[in-house]
């Protein structure tokens, strides 16, 4: 029971109410005739005068919108009196409650608030949700209530997730929804989907530089092995009944042996399971994709690679700077600063020639074993030289130098 004082605010806030159950009271001296109307209908009941305090006895909710300062500081006061929450509308300071903006496509409803910091905000937001969400999914919803005890009979997990998400793409793409007898048929007929494993590039970090292609893959996954670079922000983005295991790797600590990486992909996607293999920036670089590939290929699975943002083009853009320059070096080495025996070594007259650019991955470490290196060979001591560490990440580090100043003391809190 809501009692409201006439005005443009109360009628906005009543076609937001009408859409309850709710019994709605609306006291006010003079009415507008839409409110009068709908006291007509029998939807809301009007009493031609002030609140009284009287009348607060039973009510659940109160909204004062006579749009006046002081009679809305009135209605409020003996609301409170009464120990009933009260909304003064447009008035998030005196307000006992907030009232969220609604898209309501019932029996789904999102509320939508910003605690009163930007209404203007929630109301956009609204817009934009209620242009994607088609009018008639209410509809869709009611009938899928109906389709439910059909669904039962198709196989759990990823088959009966697969004719749920048919249901409900067509119906978001505005398409006719299909009848449940022969669509149920058509998956009830279909083999069971053989497992398979995603290799997905997670990107740098920042859950915004993944591809389309990977938050898909999250959505749909079973499992997800995912490396420990790969932040929890990221791993959010699966689905919420996904299996989710970590194969962590440490440089010079703790580490996943890689043989138990491969076992894991190839055990989950051999029952069945759709696994999305989560690697840190993109799979192929530095991430000895090939061998969990083999794994996958000695077992008959199927597989696919989704690439991602790699850790040097990130660094570069932090570093606003490219990669390849031209006039500067018409290549690009990618290299590691320490492989499976330790410090790496390379071709290091090639590296060090005027104008060569290289990424170096996993190199705060070697960091002053290829600053003599290049140095040895001839490189030039003002090379600039840029270390980023947990690049586009929130706790991004940069360390700008020449490559003959190098400082040690700065290297040393990244390594760690």
């Amino acid at each position: 029971m809501l009692p409201f004082r006439v005005g443009a605010a109360a009628v906005a806030k009543l076609r937001l109410l009408l859409k309850t159950e709710a019994r709605i009271e609306v006291y006010a001296e003079t009415a507008d005739p839409l409110i009068a109307a709908w006291d007509a209908e029998g939807r809301i009941v009007l009493f031609p005068r002030p609140l009284a305090q009287d009348d607060l006895a039973g009510l659940r909710l109160v909204y004062a919108a006579a749009e006046d300062e002081a009679a809305d500081a009135r209605v409020a006061a003996m609301a409170e009196a009464a120990g009933v929450p009260f909304n003064i509308v447009d008035n998030l300071e005196a307000s006992g409650f907030l009232t969220p903006a609604l898209v309501d496509r019932d029996p789904l409803v999102i509320a939508i608030g910003t605690e009163g910091t930007g209404p203007v905000l929630a109301r956009k937001v609204k817009a934009l949700l209620e242009e994607r969400l088609l009018a008639g999914l209410g509809a869709v919803l009611r009938g899928a209530k109906a389709l439910r005890a059909e669904a039962e009979t198709l196989p759990p997990d990823r088959a009966r997730r697969q004719f749920w998400s048919v249901l409900f793409d067509r119906a978001l793409a505005g398409e006719a929804v299909p009848e449940a007898a022969p669509l149920l048929s058509e998956h009830l007929d279909r083999a069971p989907a053989p497992g398979r494993v995603l290799f997905v590039g997670a990107g740098p970090g920042d859950p915004d530089d993944l591809t389309l292609r990977a938050r898909r893959a999250l959505d749909q996954a079973d499992v997800v092995i995912h490396d420990r670079l790969v932040p929890q922000p990221i791993l959010e983005l699966a689905r919420r009944e996904a299996e989710i295991v970590e194969v962590g790797k440490t440089g010079f600590g703790p580490s996943t042996p890689q043989a138990k990486i491969n076992r894991l992909n190839v055990e989950r996607a051999r029952a069945g399971a759709l696994v999305v293999r989560l690697k840190a920036g993109d799979p192929g670089v530095l991430g000895r994709l090939d061998e969990e590939i083999d794994a996958c290929t000695a077992a008959g699975l199927d597989w696919a690679i989704l690439p991602g943002i790699t850790a040097a083009s990130a660094a570069a853009a932090s570093l606003g700077q490219s990669l390849t320059r031209r006039g500067r070096n018409n290549e690009l080495r990618v290299i590691t600063g320490q492989d499976v025996d330790g410090l790496a070594d390379h071709d290091r007259a090639a590296l060090a020639r005027p104008g060569a650019v290289s990424a170096i991955y996993m190199g705060t470490h070697a960091a002053r074993f290829v600053q003599g290196r290049l140095l040895m060979h001839g490189a030039d001591p003002a090379t600039h030289v840029g270390v980023v560490e947990n690049a586009s990440r929130p706790d991004e580090r940069i360390i700008c130098s020449r490559l003959g100043a190098l400082a040690a003391a700065p290297l040393r809190e990244v390594a760690q």
